[in-house]
């Protein structure tokens, strides 16, 4: 049988030579309009694309031959994947091929920043001489900090300490051994921020990671640091850089990505500043890396029709889960209980302790292990995370995992719970299903009742009067409306445990009031 393969967007060649080779027609359509594409989809068996096609529900509703989508690149944000898994076509990408690029892009906007090359170039071709202006800094026995410690983070770490950098780095997940390995010492963010010449990010963009550079936590760190952000627009506050840089707090900042791109008008005065270089999102743009992406796709592709296999599938594992209903409800259990207990510790994660309640849970313990996994990676990782890689990444970065099964307890007949390990403790979150929905009915030990969804406010307290004024109070202050409220406590005169969710996002200004109380600790936002 011969395979057609459609192409919908521009890739290097070798896609088109490999699909020949292998006997498959190479069906290249580029430019095709929406009604086009859908048209076309009901004739392809395999769909190639980068990031110019948006594959949505529509396109594949009629689409009965088509069992492989390949994404020629990391991200899969232009497939809509939940509506391809329905149907029980299976989605890949390349999630590796441009890891060399955009870390050799990250190490050259280093350089470029701390000899103020580009500066140097525009003043000369402008004919001026100006030596003394652009006097830089040498990298030699420099600190160099890197949020986020993936394959990018430890690539630039690598190249970076060749230079003779002293590399300090934060990742909550990889274990400071696996990091030490590497040459990097393993730090907390507030030390990082605190003792770094220049700080790197390489982490995704979530609620956690978005805004991370702000003007408070610019504010730890040592006047004149210098910022490189080759990941993800939107992890720098923009709205903060100017101020920075004018202030001499943020000695300089390199950017390829934007929050919004082509970065808007009101980031032209950043852009211009004489302590800035920019790139229009060139991290991953290399003849070497398309070729490799491309490459490797196709060749998934070619694989996929000759054996059945591929070996980097997004949803593969959740297309087996969709034929078993009773254990979707546990998968979004224990990915939102996951993803709660992530977000309650900044220190570097030793190990995951997810416990099942009830027979029905222990049926799909192997799965829920992942999915738990897959929570807790995603907040993290600075590449997809999915119920087939989870475990590996985990096992890359000495993350420990364990399943435990419990008997019941209290009034929940079937409960999960997942406990995330650190060197200074512990941090647990239980949850079970009413309805079919998840609930939250635990954290820390304090019992409560909660629906976990959008933005909320958690915070521990004395257990006394007043303290929930007070803090509804600066919400109230801010314009943030509380929709829902739920408090843990222990003795009578003892601790309590609230968890507020708002209608709104809660800026971090108003988080470090709550914090500033008296009688306040640990307050944190979590997002759903």
């Amino acid at each position: 049988m011969s395979y057609r393969i459609l192409i919908t967007d521009s890739v290097d060649s070798v896609c088109t030579d490999l699909i020949e080779s292998a006997g498959m027609i190479a069906d290249v359509q580029l430019g095709r309009s929406d009604e086009e594409l859908i048209a076309l989809a009901r004739n392809a068996d395999g769909w190639i694309i980068r990031s110019g096609t948006k594959i949505a529900a529509r396109h594949l509703a009629d689409a009965d031959k088509l069992k492989l989508i390949a994404r020629a690149g990391v991200g899969v944000d232009n497939v809509d994947v939940p509506a391809a898994t329905r149907r029980g076509i299976i989605v890949v990408n390349a999630p590796d091929g441009n890891t060399i690029s955009t870390a050799e892009h990250t190490c050259g906007m280093i350089i470029a920043l701390s000899r103020h090359i580009p500066q140097g170039h525009a003043s000369l071709q402008a004919g001026l001489w100006d030596r003394k202006r652009y006097t830089g800094q040498e990298l030699l026995g420099k600190t160099l900090g890197v949020i986020g410690l993936g394959k990018i983070g430890m690539a630039v770490a690598d190249r970076m300490r060749a230079f003779g950098m002293d590399v300090i780095g934060f990742d909550p997940v990889v274990q400071p051994k696996v990091a030490e390995e590497r040459g990097v010492r393993s730090v907390s963010l507030d030390t990082l921020y605190a003792e770094s010449d220049i700080i790197t990010v390489h982490t995704p963009l979530n609620s956690a990671t978005k805004g991370l550079l702000n003007e408070a936590t610019l504010a730890k760190c040592k006047p004149g640091v210098r910022v490189v952000n080759c990941a993800r627009g939107g992890i720098v506050d923009e709205g903060a850089i100017l101020s920075a840089l004018d202030s001499g707090q943020l000695g300089g900042i390199a950017l390829d990505v934007y929050s919004v791109e082509p970065p808007p008008q009101h980031l032209a005065a950043v852009i211009a500043h004489p302590n800035v270089v920019v790139t229009p999102h060139l991290a991953a743009s290399t003849t070497e890396a398309q070729v490799k992406v491309a490459e490797h796709v196709t060749r998934e592709m070619i694989q996929y029709f000759e054996t059945g296999i591929v070996q980097t599938p997004v949803n593969a594992f959740a297309i087996a889960m969709a034929a078993k209903p009773e254990a979707q409800p546990y998968l979004a259990l224990v990915g939102t209980l996951a993803s709660c207990a992530a977000q309650l510790t900044d220190e570097p994660m030793r190990e995951i302790t997810v416990s099942t309640v009830g027979e029905k849970v222990r049926r799909y313990q192997d799965v829920i292990k992942i999915g738990a996994l897959r929570g807790v990676l995603s907040r993290t990782q600075d590449r997809a995370v999915n119920l087939i890689n989870a475990e590996t990444i985990a096992e890359e970065n000495g993350l420990l995992v364990r399943v435990e099964t419990r008997s019941s307890e209290g009034p929940y007949g079937e409960l999960i719970q997942v406990v995330i390990g650190m060197t200074g403790g512990a941090v647990s979150v239980t949850g079970t299903l009413i309805g079919g929905a998840p609930r939250i009915v635990e954290i820390n030990g304090y019992r409560m009742e909660v629906v976990p969804e959008g933005t909320m406010l958690l915070y521990e307290n004395e257990d006394r009067p007043g303290m929930l004024a007070t803090v509804g109070g600066l919400l109230a202050k801010a314009s943030i409306n509380i929709g829902a409220l739920s408090l843990g406590r222990t003795a009578r005169g003892g601790q309590a445990l609230a968890l507020v969710t708002t209608d709104d996002v809660i800026p971090q200004h108003v988080l470090e009031e709550i914090a500033s109380i008296d009688g306040v600790s640990r307050a944190r936002i979590i997002q759903q």
